[in-house]
């Protein structure tokens, strides 16, 4: 329970269904243990209101500290992907690692038979495959099934998903009947541990001499230096503002050299490419890909997604080719395929082939 709409009207539901529930709030950072934030889902004032929910609905809730977990799990790798040079998606790795990992072991020791949580997804399971699934929650535009693909099979198989079947009007209008103050509060869009939604700050907070060694580094157009960037984690794929570039035309970063701290620069047309190889499988509807699959591949969280060929070529490997050229396919990100609604799999973007 975060305290918010989705959540707190998620509980209601169930409270609704006849579950016997026990609230959970995470606490992954915040007010004592990381200074550089404290606002949004970890802050004393959504505990307050989880816990006011839980009141309410008349069922114990707990606040549990899971802020060194989150440190050594998410924030590291959020900070080793971006020295990397690589844009990492944190939400992924916290739902598969602290929502659908200490969490839920820590709900079973409490007696919890499952898991629920204010996600618009759905949970399937395929009697033939005998596998359970993510698939696409009833209001697309609300949907956040994209960051549930690393989610386990065994985590799937403890989880219910009480919004999938409704739309984010439905539920708000569910939460003023229930007289819950979130029920008009505009949904967070920033990363929750990132202070004032930018990631260069946390950067210099946990890296105060990292800037030193790092700006001033080339930008590289054609073979040839046009400029000084000033870091190279600072960038991402695609990026065109911000580059300070006068060359006369609009140019765009599409490729980050960590090891030789260089940003290089190029025409749009160049940041097309059909074919990329994830790391970090998870399949959810096999357990293997025998065969090439045609499925719609998601390259962002905001991405409608588009026609592919989905190859497994090892035990942790697949290459991905589109039907047509996608621009700014981003080492760090998730690629997400899906056969209709339903996630067949997903992995972390290792490299494109250009």
């Amino acid at each position: 329970m975060s305290g918010g709409v989705d959540s707190s009207v998620a509980a209601a539901l169930l409270k609704e269904e006849g579950f016997n529930l026990i609230g959970i709030t995470m606490k992954t950072w915040g007010y004592d243990d990381f200074p550089e934030k404290d606002s949004g889902c970890c802050s004393l004032e959504t505990i307050y209101n989880a816990k006011n929910v839980a009141n309410s609905l008349g069922f114990n809730h707990y606040t549990l500290d899971f802020t060194e977990k989150f440190n050594d799990i998410v924030i590291k790798n959020f900070l080793t992907e971006y020295l990397k040079g690589n844009t990492p998606n944190p939400c992924v790795l916290c739902n598969k690692s602290i929502k659908w990992g200490v969490l839920l072991e820590k709900a079973e020791s409490l007696g919890a038979d499952y898991i629920a949580t204010g996600h618009y997804a759905k949970v399937e399971y395929d009697d033939i495959s005998k596998r359970y699934f993510i698939s696409k929650a009833e209001d697309k535009i609300k949907d956040q099934s994209y960051a549930l693909w690393q989610v386990s099979q065994f985590g799937l198989s403890k989880t219910i998903f009480p919004l999938g079947k409704f739309t984010k009007i439905e539920i708000r209008d569910r939460a003023r009947k229930l007289g819950l103050k979130s029920a008009d509060t505009p949904d967070s869009q920033e990363i929750c541990f990132v202070p004032n939604d930018n990631y260069r700050e946390l950067i210099q907070i946990r890296f105060p001499d990292f800037n030193e060694k790092i700006s001033g580094g080339d930008i590289i157009y054609n073979n040839k230096k046009v400029g000084t960037h000033k870091g190279y984690p600072y960038y991402t794929i695609g990026q065109r503002k911000g580059l300070n570039i006068s060359i006369g035309k609009r140019l765009y970063v599409s490729g980050i050299d960590a090891e030789g701290n260089k940003i290089i620069i190029d025409d749009e047309k160049n940041l097309y490419h059909t074919d990329f190889i994830l790391k970090e499988i998870n399949l959810m509807k096999s357990e293997k890909i025998e065969n090439p699959v045609k499925a719609n591949v998601k390259i962002r969280y905001n991405d409608h997604g588009n026609p592919a060929t989905v190859f497994q070529t090892g035990e942790d490997s697949i290459k991905v080719t589109f039907d047509y050229p996608q621009k700014a396919i981003t080492p760090g990100q998730s690629a997400v395929f899906y056969i209709g609604d339903d996630i067949l799999g997903g992995g972390i973007i290792e490299k494109v082939i250009k």
